[in-house]
C-alpha cells in the first residue's frame, strides 16, 4: 500500500473505533476493533460523477476547496467543500455512533450554478483488513443493498439509505474514476465501488444521502446493525450522538474561564481523552497511528506509562473518576511480575514494540495511582492497588546504581538516550513516596518506612549528583551512554568519560555529565513536587529552560537544546509544562502567555498537535497528541484553582 499522509486534520470515533480524516473529509485510516490496531483502510474515496465531465470529481482532489469544523461540544465533524472546477457544494457530516461499530457519513449536495446538473455519488473502497492486503472478499448483496467486504471475522458493510444505482466488486478503481461501474457481484479482491443517483438538481437545489459503514465479527451482526441504522435514520442517529457527547461533558467539573475560545478547547480536550481511550480496557493511546511503517518514528498508537501519568492525572482532575480508576486497574494487570512496567503496551495489555526499559514509567504509574486516591480518598481503591504498589516499590528499590545511588541507566522520557537522568530519578522518587504514603494509609508500617527511607536517600543523591553549581542548573543526567566514536570525540574535547564493562563483556562508553538543557528538568517541581518551585536551584533551571529552549521565530518551547526530531520544533506540551511551572511559582501573567500560545496554535478543527513548525507556526507532526491536550487541561485547572480567571 502507498504511504498515507502523516498529518491528519480530524478524528472521529467512539472508543470502539477510531477514524482519521484529511482536510477534505478523506477517510484515511480506520482502526477497529480496537482504536490502536488494526488499521483497515487502503483507499476510501467519495466523489461525484457529473454529467458532461469526463471523469469522477473525487472530493480528496485539489479542485475542492474545504472548510472543516466540529459541531460544538461533540465528535461530529462537518466538512464543507466547494468545487473550483464545477458549481457544486458538498457538506459532509461524519461521526461514529456511541456504543456501536457504526460509522455515518451524511452528504448534502447543492447545485450552486446557473444550470441544471445531473449527479451521481460514487464510493470506492479498498481495504487492508487487519493491516494485510491478502485473502479479502468483496460481494454485493442485492437483498441488503450493501457492499460486503470481509476477511476472517472482520466484516465491513457499506450501504446507503437508498438502493444503489451501480456497483462493482474487484478491479473497480478505473471504472469508478470513469464514473461507470461494471456489475460484478463477487470477487476475491480488496476493492469495490458503489454509485447512487442524486438526480437532476436545479440551480440552488440540494439532495442528501447517508452512507453507513457497519462493522462486525460476522455478516449477520453487521447486517442487523445496518438495518437498525437505516430504520432509525440519519437525524435520529445524529441527535443521539450529540446527546451522548453533551452527557459526557456534563460529567466533568464545570470550567468557565471567561474566554470561550479557551473553554471550547478545554472541552475539546476532554472529548479527545474519550476518543483515545479504549472502551473495553480503559487504557489510552498517545495518538492515532500515522506512521505505521516506522518511517520517521517508532509509532504512537500505544499506551505509555509516561504519557498516561499526565493524561490520567488530567482526566482525574477534570472529574472523570471512574475513567481514571479503569486505567489504573488496567495498569495493575499489565504490570510485570518483577514490579516494573514496560516502555509501552497495546491497549489489551500486550507488550508493544519498544527500545528497552524506561524507568520513569514505573515511578509515574505509582505516582498516578496515589494522586487518584488523594483526590477521592477511596480506601477500597488503594487496597485494590496495594499489590501493584508493593511490587513496583520493591523493583524501584532494587534498581539502583551502587556507585551513584541513582536509578540504573535506562532510556530517558524521550526514548532517545540511555543514562541516569534527572527526570527519571525524580519520577522514581515520586513513585517511592507514593508507595510509602499508600503503605502508611493501609497500615503497612514496615514497608512504609523502608520505601520512604529509600526515597529520602534517592532525593539526597539527586541533589548531590545532579545539581551542578558551575552551570547553575541541574544536569539532564549522568552516565550518558554513547557510541565509541562520539565518546572519543567528546572526551577529546575535554568532557569527562568512563568506559565500563557490560554484562556480556562488551564495553559501555559513558560521559560522566549530560549538561544539555531539557524541559523535562521542570519535573523536579511539576508534576512530581520533589523541590518547591521557589527553590533557587529550580528557579535557575527554569530560567535556563526558557532562555535556551524558546523557539526564536514562532515562540514556544522545544524539548531540549539541538533537538533534531522532525526539525527541532517547539512542542505544545513543553510550552504548557513551562506555563505550569510559572503558575506554581506565582508568575501568572507569564503562565497565561504560554497557555495562550498553545491556544493560538491549535488546528483549524480545534485539536492540539504535538509540535508547531518552527518557521511557519503551522501544526507539525502528530494531530491530536493526547499528552498535549492533557497539559492544556492541567494548566487551565491550575490557574483556575489559583483564581486567575
Amino acid at each position: 500500500m502507498e504511504r498515507k499522509p502523516y498529518l491528519m486534520s480530524a478524528v472521529i470515533g467512539n472508543s470502539r473505533l477510531l477514524a482519521s480524516l484529511g482536510k477534505r473529509a478523506e477517510l484515511e485510516r480506520l482502526f477497529w476493533p480496537r482504536i490502536d490496531t488494526p488499521q483497515n483502510i487502503g483507499r476510501n474515496w467519495l466523489g461525484l460523477a457529473i454529467d458532461g465531465q469526463p471523469r469522477t470529481s473525487w472530493f480528496h482532489e485539489d479542485q475542492w476547496q474545504s472548510h472543516q469544523y466540529y459541531l460544538p461540544d461533540s465528535a461530529v465533524l462537518v466538512t464543507v467543500l466547494q468545487g473550483s472546477e464545477n458549481s457544486i457544494k458538498a457538506e459532509i457530516t461524519d461521526f461514529a455512533v456511541p456504543g456501536r461499530d457504526l460509522l455515518v457519513r451524511h452528504l448534502q449536495v447543492t447545485n450552486t450554478g446557473a444550470a441544471d446538473q445531473r449527479l451521481r455519488l460514487l464510493l470506492f473502497s479498498q481495504l487492508q483488513i487487519g493491516e494485510y492486503g491478502r485473502y479479502h472478499t468483496t460481494i454485493f448483496r442485492p437483498q441488503a443493498e450493501a457492499l460486503w467486504q470481509f476477511k476472517q471475522n472482520y466484516h465491513f458493510l457499506w450501504a446507503a439509505d437508498r438502493p444503489a444505482q451501480q456497483f462493482q466488486c474487484g478491479g473497480a478503481m478505473m471504472n469508478a474514476d470513469n464514473g461507470q461501474l461494471s456489475p460484478v457481484m463477487h470477487a476475491m479482491a480488496t476493492d469495490g465501488a458503489m454509485a447512487w443517483d442524486l438526480g437532476l438538481l436545479a440551480p440552488g437545489h440540494s439532495n442528501a444521502i447517508t452512507i453507513f459503514l457497519s462493522l462486525g465479527p460476522s455478516y449477520e451482526l453487521a447486517l442487523a446493525q445496518l438495518e437498525k441504522a437505516r430504520e432509525e435514520g440519519y437525524a435520529a442517529l445524529l441527535a443521539a450522538t450529540r446527546s451522548y457527547w453533551k452527557g459526557y461533558l456534563a460529567q466533568a467539573k464545570p470550567v468557565q474561564t471567561g474566554d470561550e475560545r479557551l473553554d471550547a478547547l478545554y472541552r475539546r480536550s476532554l472529548i479527545v481523552f474519550s476518543l483515545m481511550t479504549d472502551a473495553e480496557h480503559g487504557s489510552m493511546i498517545a495518538a492515532p497511528e500515522f506512521d505505521e511503517d516506522f518511517t520517521r518514528c517508532g509509532g504512537y498508537a500505544y499506551c505509555w506509562g509516561r504519557d498516561a501519568a499526565f493524561i490520567t492525572y488530567a482526566i482525574d482532575r477534570a472529574g472523570y473518576k471512574e475513567a481514571a480508576a479503569r486505567f489504573y486497574r488496567w495498569a495493575a494487570k499489565a504490570q510485570n511480575a518483577d514490579g516494573s512496567w514496560e516502555q509501552r503496551y497495546y491497549l489489551d495489555g500486550a507488550i508493544a514494540p519498544n527500545w528497552g526499559l524506561q524507568i520513569d514509567e514505573t515511578g509515574s504509574v505509582l505516582w498516578g495511582m496515589w494522586q487518584h486516591y488523594a483526590l477521592y480518598r477511596e480506601r477500597a481503591f488503594l487496597a485494590e492497588m496495594w499489590p501493584s504498589f508493593k511490587k513496583g516499590a520493591e523493583f524501584l528499590i532494587n534498581f539502583r546504581d551502587a556507585e551513584t545511588g541513582l536509578p540504573q541507566p535506562s532510556f530517558d522520557l524521550w526514548e532517545e538516550r540511555c543514562g541516569e537522568h534527572t527526570y527519571s530519578a525524580v519520577a522514581v522518587w515520586a513513585g517511592l513516596m507514593a508507595a510509602a504514603d499508600a503503605a502508611t494509609t493501609l497500615g503497612y508500617q514496615e514497608e512504609a518506612e523502608r520505601w520512604r527511607q529509600a526515597a529520602e536517600e534517592l532525593g539526597q543523591r539527586i541533589q548531590e549528583k545532579l545539581w551542578h553549581p558551575g552551570y547553575n542548573r541541574f544536569l539532564r543526567g549522568v552516565k550518558l551512554c554513547v557510541n565509541r566514536e562520539e565518546y572519543q570525540w567528546r572526551t577529546g574535547q575535554g568532557e569527562k568519560g568512563v568506559i565500563l564493562p557490560g554484562e556480556r563483556g562488551q564495553m559501555i562508553y559513558c560521559l560522566q555529565e549530560d549538561a544539555v538543557v531539557d524541559v523535562s528538568l521542570l519535573g523536579l517541581t511539576v508534576p512530581f513536587a520533589f523541590l518547591p518551585p521557589d527553590d533557587p536551584r529550580v528557579e535557575a533551571t527554569a530560567q535556563a529552560v526558557e532562555q535556551f529552549l524558546t523557539s526564536p521565530r514562532v515562540g514556544g518551547i522545544k524539548r531540549y537544546e539541538n533537538d533534531h526530531y522532525i526539525g527541532g520544533n517547539p512542542w505544545i506540551l513543553c510550552t504548557l509544562w513551562l506555563a505550569q511551572y510559572h503558575g506554581a511559582r506565582g508568575n501568572y501573567q507569564r503562565a497565561k502567555e504560554l497557555l495562550y500560545w498553545a491556544v493560538d496554535h491549535q488546528t483549524a478543527t480545534g485539536l492540539l498537535p504535538e509540535q508547531v513548525d518552527r518557521e511557519t507556526g503551522q501544526p507539525a507532526w502528530v494531530v491530536p497528541l493526547t499528552w498535549s491536550h492533557a497539559m492544556l487541561v492541567l494548566t487551565v485547572l491550575d490557574l483556575l484553582e489559583k483564581g486567575q480567571f
